[in-house]
Formats: C-alpha cells, sequence, structure tokens
C-alpha cells in the first residue's frame, strides 16, 4: 500500500494504518531529532512525542507537502518548544555523523585517527551549541537531511530569503568557532 492510502485509511481512524506510516518514518524522524537535541534519550522522547502529536491532528493534514516534511515541521517547532520552556541550548550532532562510515570505517581506523575524529566532534558540537535554535534547525535541515531551502521555508513556515540568511550566518558562526582548523593561509589542515 502506497504512503498516500496509508494516510487516508489513518485519517480514517485504522490505528495499523497509522502504524505502518510511524515504521516509515520513525528512522529518520530518530535521527533529526538526534541531530536536534544531541542526545539519545532526549532524540527518542521527541521522536515519540511528534508521532502522538501527528496522530492527533492527522486529520488537518492536507497533503500539501510531504508527510515526512510534515512530521519534521512538527519535530521542529516542538524541540523549539522544548527549548524555550527549559531555556537550555542543545547539541546538533548525530554519533553517525563524523569521520568514517559506518562500523567497517571506524575499525578501519587506528586508535590515532579515532581520538582525533572525537576532538574534532567534539568541536563540531560546541560550536553548534553556540547557533541559535533557528540556525541550527537551518544548518541541520540543510547540511544533514539535503532538504532544499523552499522546504526548510515551508516546514518553518518562513520566507526562503530568511532561511537563506539563517544559513549564512550559522555558516559563518561555525567557520569562526573552528577557524583553528585552517592554517596562515586560510586553507584547511589536513592531518
Amino acid at each position: 500500500m502506497n504512503e498516500e492510502m496509508m494516510i487516508q485509511r489513518a485519517q480514517n481512524g485504522e490505528l495499523e494504518a497509522f502504524q505502518q506510516l510511524v515504521e516509515l518514518h520513525k528512522k529518520d524522524l530518530y535521527f533529526l531529532s538526534l541531530n536536534l537535541t544531541g542526545n539519545q534519550y532526549d532524540a527518542e522522547d521527541l521522536s515519540q512525542e511528534v508521532f502522538i502529536k501527528a496522530y492527533q491532528g492527522l486529520k488537518g493534514f492536507r497533503g500539501d507537502a510531504k508527510f515526512g516534511s510534515w512530521l519534521y515541521r512538527i519535530a521542529v517547532n516542538t524541540n523549539i518548544n522544548r527549548n524555550r520552556k527549559k531555556s537550555v541550548r542543545t547539541v546538533a550532532v548525530s554519533e553517525n555523523i563524523g569521520i568514517g562510515s559506518g562500523e567497517a570505517g571506524r575499525q578501519s581506523q587506528g586508535p590515532d585517527s579515532l581520538a582525533e575524529a572525537a576532538v574534532i566532534q567534539e568541536h563540531i558540537e560546541r560550536a553548534m551549541q553556540r547557533l541559535t535554535d533557528r540556525e541550527r534547525t537551518v544548518f541541520v535541515l540543510r547540511h544533514y537531511h539535503d532538504y532544499k531551502l523552499k522546504e526548510i521555508a515551508g516546514m518553518l513556515r518562513i520566507n526562503t530569503g530568511t532561511v537563506k540568511s539563517t544559513l549564512f550566518r550559522a555558516i559563518q558562526r561555525l567557520q569562526e568557532e573552528l577557524e583553528f582548523y585552517r592554517d596562515e593561509s586560510g586553507k584547511e589542515e589536513y592531518r
């Protein structure tokens, strides 16, 4: 059964169809949540809260956007509201994004490479913490999840120009925070 049919059946109250939608999107939503929150426990809580909100608001889903984009918008807004309530800055880098590709890549690296990768990852996480919620969200959606600027604008309900300027500011701030990885000539150092 295709996603459109699952959505219609779920909107008509068929719980099994909604469970299929959850299965279809849970992995992507979890990784977005992990990017937004920075740790697995908050990511699990956020993912669960998003699916609850999606279930409660499913009848209002009109299909103007993809179902996955709608879930992402719920996740982003829920995370922003949580951060406002807690007044806590979160990390936006997932454990699976870094140097090496999967377990095989990690196993083939030597101890020095793994240690260096851990230090680099820590620097990136600290730099991401210094971004505003909006900057971090836009950066994560664009560079970690490959959404187009127009799609991000739709998810966040802001105009594309705002997305562009927010992304530009985020990149500038990250470059400033990670400047020590460049040598005097401005070229990136590769160790």
